[in-house]
């Protein structure tokens, strides 16, 4: 198996540019996944990020999950459980618009910190956006403006604990799916492994690594490379000893913004190729939401058999 691409992002700024380019271009065609390094968010931060976290479960959540557990009795399955998930999981929106005031049980200095975590992140994103658009040929910005909407984009993070499991076997710590948004950013425990991709039909797993931030590609910038990029099938696998931390933050298109393959992109195409639908974003996360451990391919038909109806004059791009 080929190894799992690992970029330092520092070589961006000198003679190893061009290879780093490449290195992402590879990543974005071949795996829909890469694991980043000297990505700009201090090394600080993300430890005080994991320590607050793992202090959160510990203090407000763990116990709250072990009653679940036991409610459902899950700590005595013999069959497969494939309706359930073995995490523990709260959210936190930060764009148009944060919550992180109102989600109970957080202690000040955490929201803070969490706070100044989101924007590093929202900034890297950007970032790696504008990347993926050099390497794809389309000006710079293209992919910021195709997700922006009438009030910019949406990103918010998940944060997610998957304690040990009896059953790893029989429950999933997280089922297959891929992310239906734009670009996934990963800061995941880097001891408890357990998060997979399906790769050429075989599961690989994503290297714990320290300090890093792993990056997935989801659904809309599939649609938007009409299928030069593509989001991957991905799982998390229950452990039996430890917890593993995970806060998976997802940068996504604004809700009324419209999604469609980019025109450059299929100028350039020089074969008859199978265009992308055409759809608001906010109507795909509706299907979306009750398909997640289905397969894209047939909500990608669902949304081509609506596109007659999209109002183009939503769409920030063919208006400005």
């Amino acid at each position: 198996m080929e190894k799992f691409p690992v970029i330092n992002l520092e070589k961006l700024n000198g003679e190893g540019r061009a290879e780093t380019m490449d290195k992402i271009k590879d990543a974005c065609e071949n795996w829909g996944f890469f694991e980043v390094l000297n990505h700009g968010i201090p090394y600080e931060l993300l430890d005080t990020v994991e320590k607050m976290t793992k202090e959160h479960y510990k203090k407000c959540m763990e116990q709250r999950f072990k009653e679940m557990v036991t409610s459902k009795g899950l700590d005595g399955v013999e069959a497969e459980v494939e309706d359930m998930d073995w995490e523990s999981t709260f959210f936190l929106k930060h764009l148009p618009e944060s919550n992180i005031s109102q989600v109970p049980d957080l202690q000040d200095n955490y929201r803070k910190v969490m706070k100044e975590f989101a924007l590093k992140l929202e900034n890297l994103a950007e970032e790696l956006l504008d990347l993926l658009c050099e390497n794809l040929g389309l000006e710079k910005g293209y992919l910021k403006k195709a997700f922006y909407g009438s009030k910019g984009p949406t990103f918010g993070t998940k944060v997610s604990n998957y304690p040990p499991c009896p059953k790893p076997d029989l429950i999933k710590g997280l089922r297959a799916h891929t992310d239906a948004g734009g670009l996934i950013l990963l800061f995941q425990d880097d001891k408890v492994s357990g998060l997979q991709l399906l790769k050429d039909g075989n599961w690989v797993d994503v290297p714990p690594m320290h300090h890093s931030i792993v990056i997935n590609l989801g659904d809309q910038l599939e649609v938007i490379t009409n299928g030069k990029y593509k989001s991957v099938e991905h799982r998390v696998i229950a452990q039996s000893d430890g917890t593993r931390m995970s806060i998976a933050s997802f940068y996504n298109p604004g809700s009324d913004a419209v999604i469609y393959p980019a025109p450059a992109l299929l100028a350039k195409e020089t074969e008859e190729k199978q265009v992308y639908p055409k759809f608001v974003f906010e109507d795909y996360m509706k299907l979306y939401s009750g398909l997640k451990f289905k397969a894209k391919e047939p909500r990608f038909e669902v949304m081509k058999a609506r596109e007659d109806n999209i109002n183009v004059t939503l769409d920030p791009i063919a208006t400005s």
